[in-house]
């Protein structure tokens, strides 16, 4: 070979090693993802458990007749204030007066004929002791003492049942609140276990609703909440929790709660959907990132953050509250660290990147975050 022809075939093996660097560098681009980045977003959180339900009376009866007879007086109509044992209506007193005065008068009867039988028994004993009485007239005047006995005990249970019709013939309130129905007028005859009223208790009333259960460890009891209901969207009512559920419901994952308010001039009433708030927290530190930098996987909830040295670092991550755009980290990243928000759907670990810029950062530099619970139709 030539030396014109060796220094050919060196410059094509140096121009082939050189397309083949060439190509390399290319593939070597290819693998490099471009994305963008935002870094972790240090911010005050408030934290509020908010929900929705409905206002229900804490007492509220179907009040019935206990005897039978005509309604001889009524003393309430529907809409009035009530307060405990007050009249509601009579029926017929006066017959269920006699009727006891009759049982009073049997039982004075049978009082004064087991005095005579006593005094008889004694009689025969004494006369049975000197040899008088036989054993047979003993027996007898025993015998006749006993019944006088269950004649005088019938009496007086006969003697009781008039009282109490009497004591029933006048209906009362059984507690302080407002007649929400009447189903019967005077003159009406009515019978045992008959409907006539609705009595409800208005103060304190109380408000039923739900929270999810990721917010059940936060509720106990006698914790303040706010209530908003429809007629007076201005004002915040306040109530304490008075029971919390000792179970979850599996269908809904809610817990239900109920809560005590004041309610002394009546203007809350049973049926209103209420806004419930159980107040805010607030939690300095929070670790927020963009709700998009968080990816749903097999094995949890996943972030691409942002190595130094170009790569995309796959990291697990558990959230907290959510709101306007942006997830609280609880465990996973830290202060310093940038998380990757677009570009990141096909990254692996380790995954080679180019930062191409990113979105602007929010200004706030503080998240509200709610827990939002169902309604309680959704129970």
């Amino acid at each position: 070979m030539t030396d014109s022809r060796k220094v050919l075939a060196a410059a094509l093996l140096a121009a082939l090693a050189a397309l083949g660097c060439e190509k390399e560098a290319e593939q070597a681009e290819d693998v490099t993802r471009p994305v963008a980045v935002v870094p972790v977003t240090v911010a005050t959180v408030e934290e509020r458990i908010e929900g929705s339900g409905e206002l229900q009376a804490k007492d509220r009866a179907t009040i019935a007749s206990e005897v039978e007879g005509v309604v001889t007086e009524l003393a309430v109509d529907e809409g009035d204030r009530v307060e405990e044992g007050a009249l509601l209506l009579a029926i017929d007193p006066e017959k269920r007066g006699l009727a006891a005065r009759n049982a009073r008068a049997q039982l004075a009867d049978a009082s004064a004929a087991l005095a005579e039988a006593e005094r008889e028994q004694k009689r025969v004993l004494v006369l049975h002791e000197k040899g008088i009485a036989s054993d047979a007239q003993l027996d007898q005047r025993s015998t006749g003492l006993e019944r006088a006995r269950s004649m005088v005990e019938a009496a007086r249970a006969g003697a009781g049942v008039a009282e109490r019709a009497l004591r029933d013939a006048r209906l009362r309130a059984p507690f302080s609140g407002w007649i929400a129905n009447r189903e019967v007028s005077r003159g009406e005859y009515v019978r045992p276990g008959q409907p006539l009223f609705e009595l409800v208790a208005l103060d304190p009333i109380e408000v039923e609703f739900s929270v999810a259960e990721r917010d059940s460890a936060r509720v106990h009891i006698g914790q303040h909440v706010g209530v908003v209901v429809a007629p007076y969207p201005d004002e915040a009512f306040r109530g304490e929790v008075t029971v919390i559920s000792p179970i979850v419901d599996t269908r809904t994952r809610t817990l239900r709660i109920k809560a005590r308010i004041a309610n002394p001039d009546g203007r809350l009433r049973p049926g209103l959907f209420a806004r419930t708030d159980l107040g805010i927290a607030e939690r300095e530190g929070a670790l927020l990132v963009p709700e998009e930098a968080v990816l749903q996987r097999a094995d949890g909830e996943v972030v691409f953050v942002a190595a130094a040295d170009n790569t995309a670092r796959r990291v697990v991550v558990k959230t907290g509250l959510q709101r306007e755009g942006q997830v609280e980290i609880v465990e996973g990243l830290g202060a310093g660290d940038e998380v990757i928000v677009s570009g990141h759907a096909a990254l692996v670990d380790g995954s080679p990147i180019a930062r191409t810029g990113a979105p602007a950062a929010p200004d706030e530099q503080s998240v509200e975050a709610v827990a939002d619970a169902p309604a309680p139709g959704a129970r």
